[in-house]
């Protein structure tokens, strides 16, 4: 077997030891989120990130904020003030101005354009990532894989290569902050993570050019995860793009869920992670609609948040939704 992307890291820039997954402080849930023109897609993200709890419990610590020597924009500063200004606010909702002021910054989003919640979830994650770096000049690409973002988010990927021709086998490693499911024909979120695992050519128009065989030839592709991540995003991928109407049916998704037999050793002991937030899409078509979400607060209460409105409902509502993301943590 050869492998390929699986350096070790020079520097690290987090020590994953000081990450903690469960909330330092227990307390109600905070303040709603004013729709400041058509921003439920950024308001359902910045709810979700607010109630991680490694997160949540780094960005109250004002680590970041005291030795950042940002200039101008910065996300994790952004986040921090955010997430101090939600959790201890006296108000009912409170306006993410800064978030929106700064959009341009994030990603492509305009405040008064809908917006994709997946999309804003990776650029937001992504800008977080990069503040960290900022500061860091020559890391190889292991040790920027090293930042709290990555420790918190971040898991590997495995893809397994086999030619057909001569029966070698190659590993490519990719890290990953997010996993996109195919849902079409899924029933629950086991039957896309089975059908995520399950081998698959890789087009038989000889796509893969084998070291061995010096030639492009036909393989066969197997996708794993390698590396859990301690909190596992996952998208239902709802956008038909051949019809670019949405998929709307129901995907079955556990408050409890055993990540071992997607892994790379599916034998192994159970890898448990507990759902603590859920993204909803409502709306016909994926370009339109409204998006709201269900998070579980430090009290271990689940809150039906929509906008300005934060009203707590039970489990089994949780559950029953059409969810878009799911996020779980260790």
């Amino acid at each position: 077997v050869t492998g390929k992307g699986m350096t070790p890291p020079q520097k690290t820039l987090f020590p994953p030891e000081k990450i903690s997954m469960d909330w330092r402080q227990k307390r109600r849930p905070g303040a709603g989120l004013y729709n400041l023109g058509s921003t439920c897609y950024l308001n359902v993200i910045l709810q979700c990130l607010t109630y991680t709890p490694p997160l949540a419990n780094y960005l109250l610590s004002r680590q970041h904020s005291r030795f950042c020597s940002q200039q101008g924009f910065c996300m994790m500063c952004i986040m921090e003030d955010h997430v101090r200004k939600v959790l201890y606010s006296s108000a009912t909702a409170i306006r993410p101005r800064a978030v929106i002021r700064d959009l341009k910054f994030i990603g492509e989003f305009k405040p008064d354009i809908p917006g994709d919640a997946y999309e804003f979830l990776r650029c937001t994650l992504n800008a977080m990532h990069r503040a960290c770096l900022s500061g860091s000049s020559n890391l190889d690409a292991s040790s920027q894989e090293t930042s709290i973002i990555h420790e918190i988010f971040g898991g590997f990927l495995r893809s397994r290569v086999t030619c057909l021709s001569c029966k070698t086998v190659f590993d490519f490693f990719k890290v990953f902050l997010d996993v996109l499911l195919k849902i079409k024909g899924a029933s629950s979120l086991t039957t896309a993570l089975e059908d995520f695992v399950k081998p698959k050519e890789v087009d038989g128009k000889k796509f893969f050019k084998c070291s061995k065989c010096k030639k492009k030839v036909a393989a066969s592709k197997v996708v794993t995860v390698h590396h859990a991540p301690r909190v596992l995003t996952v998208c239902l991928g709802r956008a038909d793009h051949r019809s670019s109407r949405k998929l709307s049916q129901v995907v079955e998704y556990p408050e409890y869920l055993d990540l071992r037999p997607y892994t790379s050793d599916p034998d192994g002991e159970p890898i448990l992670y507990s759902l603590y937030a859920v993204v909803v899409h409502t709306g016909h078509t994926c370009l339109g609609g409204h998006f709201f979400c269900y998070t579980k607060a430090s009290n271990g209460q689940w809150y039906k948040m929509n906008d300005v409105s934060v009203d707590s409902c039970a489990i089994h509502t949780v559950l029953g939704q059409q969810a878009y993301l799911l996020f779980y943590a260790r």
